[in-house]
């Protein structure tokens, strides 16, 4: 304890000795960094011709060298005076690993990205510590004009990869679809050297990541292709038309029914259909798409015996009860644990729904069915709202 004690009012004492040398040292990159940043600003440029400022070693907490912020920023005429002096390394990486290169593509100045990629020294491909290239963050952000600079770049010279993958997986192509930068999209799938269904680390692909967020056109688009499998199924055993399901885009899961080769009815790798992924999270117009259908079963338990109704009863979901209700499926199935949907209610406080669930349970699926009762508890589905899901690895929501 003694010696901790010691070793601290060392430190202290080391600290307050070169506080004021740090803080000179902070405050001239400060000054670097603030006049390379302001685009056409004559302070900059007279800044970047003083030949004493060390421009070669300053920097910010993350790294930044003045270049990577005038590249950033888009200042051209900083980032060709920056060039032009000598020790300036025109490719150093920050602590994340990106190079001014692909802060640029990030932003999308494409005058700073032809400059840059006139040099020989500057790697057009050099990835950030996610793996992610120039390109792929540029089609990320949806800078179409910096994802064409990149592919005619690698046309001349082959050294761009359109569709290399990062740590996840991903490809600029998936990228954009999971952002929804339909123009990129259409500019990739121009290509015969990008593939239009490669697999993240998770196994979502381009088609899969665009049903998740929801974007109507990509997904037709994507559709479209031969080369586009509407069923895959990602390391949960879950296809796109789950993930469409689960997070609600009732648009996006009419595109998908629409065709006659997509399973309305499978199960994933725990046996939960789009329409249990629906009725989990209250989505009662895709609830209400699917149960419409002759081949959902709506009644179809998962492999623990948990029905859609089950999880609608448990998570509070009024609406989608009385749909699936209005549908004749058995208000009291037990699952695997004893427990029903009518014990889940009531544990969680929905005693509306438990108190409708018990009304239900002396009727057999015979009389359920019937015009009376599906008159009595099946109302018309409530709009589709909600914010969208961010970035998921995978749609295994609980």
């Amino acid at each position: 304890m003694l010696l901790r004690r010691k070793l601290s009012l060392r430190t202290i004492r080391w600290s307050q000795a070169d506080l004021h040398h740090t803080q000179q040292i902070i405050k001239a990159n400060t000054q670097i960094i603030q006049a390379v940043t302001k685009p056409n600003s004559e302070a900059a440029e007279v800044l970047v011709d003083q030949s004493n400022l060390n421009l070669k070693t300053a920097s910010t907490m993350r790294g930044m060298t003045p270049l990577s912020w005038a590249a950033k920023s888009g200042h051209e005429e900083v980032v060709k005076a920056l060039l032009e002096r000598k020790g300036i390394n025109p490719d150093k990486a920050d602590v994340c690993g990106q190079t001014p290169l692909w802060l640029a593509a990030s932003n999308g100045h494409e005058g700073v990205l032809k400059i840059l990629l006139e040099r020989n020294d500057v790697n057009p491909d050099a990835t950030d510590d996610l793996g992610q290239t120039p390109l792929s963050r540029a089609a990320e952000s949806g800078h179409e004009g910096a994802v064409r600079i990149f592919l005619d770049r690698g046309d001349v010279r082959g050294d761009v990869n359109p569709d290399t993958t990062d740590i996840y997986d991903q490809t600029p192509l998936s990228w954009a679809a999971q952002y929804g930068r339909e123009g990129v999209m259409r500019i990739l799938l121009e290509r015969n050297d990008v593939n239009p269904s490669t697999a993240s680390e998770h196994g979502e692909t381009p088609l899969t990541y665009a049903c998740i967020y929801g974007h109507e056109r990509m997904v037709r688009e994507l559709l479209e292709r031969n080369d586009v499998d509407p069923n895959t199924v990602n390391d949960c055993g879950q296809t796109p038309l789950n993930g469409a399901a689960q997070c609600g885009h009732e648009r996006v899961v009419g595109i998908l029914l629409e065709r006659g080769d997509v399973n309305p009815d499978s199960g994933d790798d725990d046996g939960e259909t789009p329409l249990s992924w629906a009725a989990k999270n209250g989505h009662e117009g895709v609830v209400k798409a699917l149960v419409d259908r002759e081949d959902v079963n709506p009644d179809k338990p998962n492999r623990h015996g948990q029905t859609p109704l089950y999880f609608a009863a448990q998570n509070g979901h009024e609406g989608v009860v009385r749909i699936l209700l209005g549908r004749g499926v058995n208000p009291d199935t037990p699952d695997r644990y004893h427990s029903s949907p009518i014990s889940r209610a009531t544990q969680n406080g929905h005693d509306g729904i438990a108190k409708l669930l018990r009304g239900c349970a002396d009727f057999t699926s015979r009389y359920a069915a019937s015009p009376q009762l599906t008159d009595l508890i099946s109302p018309e589905p409530s709009e589709l709202s909600g914010p969208l899901p961010k970035r998921p690895a995978s749609f295994d929501g609980q």
